[in-house]
């Protein structure tokens, strides 16, 4: 069957979460946007995996359900339109912060687990590592490969993830504290590594250019902090729903059954481009090395985004593209291109009233974003949101490149074009 996973995400026990993430909000929130199998999130917390452990059961090998007496109260607010099967898979991210080469490393994992026998065991471990109580996503002192030895330890069938490669601050091949290679970080272990996450400020193409990556798959997740942001980028398989399906098909993409991903514009992540936020200073990397890494304004250095540090490590040109590999989409929230269309916050009254209704009307999140047909969209009562949603598909959108923690923001129209067409309609 075809279906959209989206692996990484946090509960309300992660630091700068909403208290809104819950299993019921996951669970309803995953119909909504069409998703099949969301992860978990923050299992090493005692207090989330206690929760799992009530509220999901066995369904498919090595996913979960919610369970019915926690679901039935959630079916009623998800439209007819909506409703689908959702299944859970264990999933967690761990911070190591250490200290390797005579650098200090700060590399955040993703790391899956098919039952939670294993997923206790490998907690069991690391709360004599850390403070499990202390964050959702914990923080630990442990080097990266010892992490996935450990996790080894408790499962064969673990699967370990670099999370957000590029992040300047947190991720394996990070400008700030990260490596120059997986080799470097994981050393011995690097064949157990088969998958990477590409995170919101880079897509497959810009880690094409990278021969290095060959042969890993590259996947990508929402790592959502917030109900409404989860989807926002996600995975497609044509497999069986099962554990062991789902990982069998991203350690053989060349047998078709992971189908690629669904990304951001990589410009609207919060690390695309080099800079200083906080002086309002947004260089590309070419500026970058003009200014010799520092801001004009204030003289500190600045913060070297996604785009900086894979053209540094690059050994192809930009634009190659990689024979063979799996495809991707990039997408704009249906939230994002109402709020456009509208001229409004994507919070207002007024735009969420018309994403519920769209909902209704036609369909969930992704299916109305990238598979319902231009004509059904007609009837939306939006006569501009058909040539919205056929420009972010036809990737014909104008973007100011997010950089040192600020997302990019991103026009479908320019204001010329945005009032010719009201006219027109007129």
């Amino acid at each position: 069957m075809k279906f959209i996973a989206d692996f990484h995400i946090h509960s309300y026990l992660s630091r700068a979460t909403s208290q809104e993430m819950i299993l019921e909000n996951i669970y309803k929130w995953a119909q909504l946007k069409g998703i099949t199998v969301i992860g978990t999130g923050d299992f090493t917390h005692p207090k989330w995996f206690k929760e799992i452990a009530e509220k999901l059961e066995p369904a498919e090998p090595g996913l979960f359900s919610l369970k019915t007496k926690y679901s039935r109260n959630i079916d009623s607010e998800v439209p007819e339109s909506c409703r689908a099967q959702v299944r859970f898979i264990l999933t967690t991210e761990i911070s190591s912060i250490y200290k390797k080469g005579g650098k200090i490393r700060k590399v955040h994992n993703l790391i899956f687990f098919p039952d939670l026998l294993s997923v206790s065991r490998f907690n069991n471990l690391l709360n004599k590592l850390g403070n499990l109580y202390s964050d959702g996503r914990p923080i630990l002192g442990l080097d990266c490969k010892e992490l996935l030895k450990l996790a080894l330890t408790t499962s064969s069938e673990v699967y370990f993830v670099p999370a957000h490669i590029w992040t300047p601050h947190f991720s394996v091949l990070g400008a700030s504290s990260g490596f120059d290679s997986l080799e470097e970080c994981f050393e011995e272990l690097t064949p157990m590594i088969h998958a990477v996450e590409t995170g919101l400020s880079s897509d497959p193409p810009m880690n094409w250019r990278l021969s290095a990556l060959d042969t890993v798959t590259l996947i990508s997740n929402s790592d959502a902090h917030s109900p409404d942001r989860i989807g926002r980028e996600a995975n497609l398989f044509s497999t069986d729903l099962s554990y062991f399906s789902i990982i069998d098909a991203l350690n053989n993409p060349h047998r078709g059954s992971f189908l690629g991903t669904i990304e951001f514009f990589p410009e609207e992540g919060k690390y695309h481009f080099d800079g200083h936020r906080f002086c309002g200073k947004r260089f590309c990397p070419e500026e970058t090395i003009k200014h010799q890494g520092i801001c004009p304004k204030c003289g500190k250095k600045v913060t070297i985004g996604v785009m900086h540090r894979v053209t540094k490590l690059a050994d192809r040109p930009s634009g190659f593209i990689a024979e063979g590999r799996p495809g991707f989409q990039s997408l704009i929230g249906l939230l994002e291109v109402l709020g456009e269309i509208e001229g409004l916050g994507v919070k207002s009254q007024k735009v969420q009233k018309e994403y519920f209704r769209l909902l209704r009307m036609l369909g969930n999140e992704l299916f109305i974003l990238r598979e319902c047909p231009l004509s059904g969209l007609k009837h939306s009562g939006l006569p501009l949101l058909v040539e919205a949603i056929d420009k972010v598909r036809k990737g014909e959108v104008n973007i100011i490149p997010g950089y040192d923690g600020e997302y990019g923001k991103i026009k479908i129209f320019t204001e010329e074009e945005k009032r010719s067409k009201q006219l027109k309609l007129f």
